[in-house]
């Protein structure tokens, strides 16, 4: 897997941002050298003025390549399988089944995205971004689905799993990974989203694809039993309001989920797009806070204690507390609010000349449904609705797209989201003036504003903050 050396956390200042910048060039620069990578430019002389580059030609490029030179051998990326590579497919037989994917089967070797880790000081406590630039539809492959750790990935066996609940309950149970599996399931459609998802982006524009800027999250579909059953099970006391879930990892995380959520629909999975979780999303099980910032979606969950008020821990004490402008601290800022983002064209790519595109991306709300979602081509003078693509499902990610003719002058690419509570995604410049900028770790959380992305003359894309 390629990581890309980022800080750990962006402190606001100036000096910071530009070795921020200055890091991402370049990692970029050689993505763009890389035949592999999805930035991959083709042509690395500096003389020409124009990069021929579209996100996703590499494939076609390389065949061209490979039907000139017969048959020969394209490197395979991670999660694919080197095979040799005929000029004519019909002249030759075809891999056997099953010969070298180990039954499991690998993805073309064509396809070279891959989720990019922050470049933390260690690997256990680190991010991994999805890369929504290539993403189709609204499920994320569990593959690519992002990563958040705070004490690494733990490797649980689920024979010897327990999930205990205890506290204001009639009686304190254990359940082991078959008796939960024994409960009738259910399974839901929803998006994850890491509550620091943009933390790079609130003083300057500073990361430079939509992979950086927006890939702390990720839509799955999650199989498992609903955690009201459970709680049923163990009969939760008059005057329980709050409960805390606890992880079984090496961070312990811990956070408090009011009582009145968890009873609605929040739920423990053990299955993620028709398998079971992958270990980095919290093998063998997992807490599920459908809307919720996503570390209250306890991994390798353990432990639920039921109680009458918030246990006040750590992870909602001094982090993920959203940092005011008089210096006081907005805790319990559970939900993702209303978000939008267009995915192509996005930054670093290029438009390779004017004419017909189809703009597209994502919009999601941790309140319900996605109501609208409106495109501007001009910095937000106008705005045109987009057409929302099914399924639209309620704290799920939405897909949406609009066609514009490009004319090859400088435009500007904005999307705003509305959600069904009436909820409209701000700018920007209206939550800075909303929550401000002072300090190291203040805005860091929630960013929702609205993602700008300019397009140039050239057809190159880049990140910009654009009111």
């Amino acid at each position: 897997m390629k990581t890309r050396p980022l800080p750990e956390l962006p402190a606001g200042t100036t000096a910071l941002h530009q070795k921020l910048q200055a890091q991402e060039a370049l990692f970029l620069e050689n993505e763009r050298r890389n035949p592999e990578s999805p930035y991959y430019h083709g042509d690395a002389d500096p003389a020409r003025q124009r990069r021929r580059f579209l996100l996703g030609s590499v494939a076609a490029l390389g065949a061209a390549a490979l039907a000139k030179t017969g048959a020969a051998h394209a490197k395979a990326p991670p999660g694919a399988i080197e095979r040799t590579v005929f000029p004519d497919p019909t002249k030759a037989q075809g891999v056997g089944v099953g010969v070298d994917d180990g039954g499991y089967g690998f993805r073309s070797q064509f396809e070279t995205e891959v989720r990019w880790r922050f470049g933390t000081k260690t690997t256990e406590s680190s991010w991994s971004m999805t890369p929504l630039e290539k993403s189709q539809g609204i499920i994320t492959p569990s593959g690519l689905h992002y990563e958040r750790h705070h004490g690494g990935i733990a490797t649980i066996d689920p024979t010897k799993h327990m999930l205990y609940i205890h506290g204001m309950v009639d009686e304190a149970k254990k359940f082991n990974m078959q008796d939960i599996r024994r409960f009738p399931f259910m399974s839901r459609i929803c998006f994850l989203e890491c509550s620091g998802n943009g933390l790079t982006e609130w003083i300057k524009p500073t990361l430079k694809t939509v992979q950086g800027t927006h890939g702390l999250t990720s839509t799955s579909e999650w199989t498992g039993v609903p955690l009201s059953t459970l709680l049923n099970e163990v009969g939760v006391k008059s005057g329980g309001k709050w409960l805390l879930a606890e992880g079984g990892d090496a961070a312990v995380m811990t956070r408090s989920i009011p009582l009145e959520k968890a009873m609605a629909d929040c739920f423990l999975a053990y299955g993620q797009n028709g398998e079971a979780i992958r270990p980095e999303q919290g093998y063998p099980l997992r807490l599920v806070v459908p809307g919720y910032e996503g570390n209250m979606c306890i991994k390798w969950i353990r432990r639920i204690e039921i109680s009458d008020t918030p246990f006040m821990t750590r992870e909602e004490t001094s982090k993920y507390t959203d940092l005011m402008p008089d210096g006081s601290a907005l805790q319990f800022s559970f939900t993702m609010e209303a978000k939008s983002v267009i995915t192509y064209p996005s930054g670093e790519m290029l438009l390779q000349r004017p004419g017909f595109y189809e703009i597209t991306g994502l919009a999601w709300s941790g309140k319900g449904l996605v109501k609208k979602v409106e495109v501007s081509v001009d910095s937000g003078k106008n705005w045109r609705e987009a057409k929302l693509h099914g399924p639209i499902l309620p704290m799920c990610h939405t897909r949406f797209s609009i066609p514009w003719e490009w004319d090859g002058k400088e435009a500007i690419l904005q999307s705003r989201c509305t959600d069904e509570t009436g909820y409209v995604q701000p700018t920007i410049k209206e939550l800075v003036a909303q929550r401000g900028t002072n300090g190291p770790l203040a805005s860091i959380y929630h960013l929702n504003g609205i993602q700008s992305w300019k397009v140039a003359a050239t057809g190159e894309v880049s990140n910009v903050h654009h009111y």
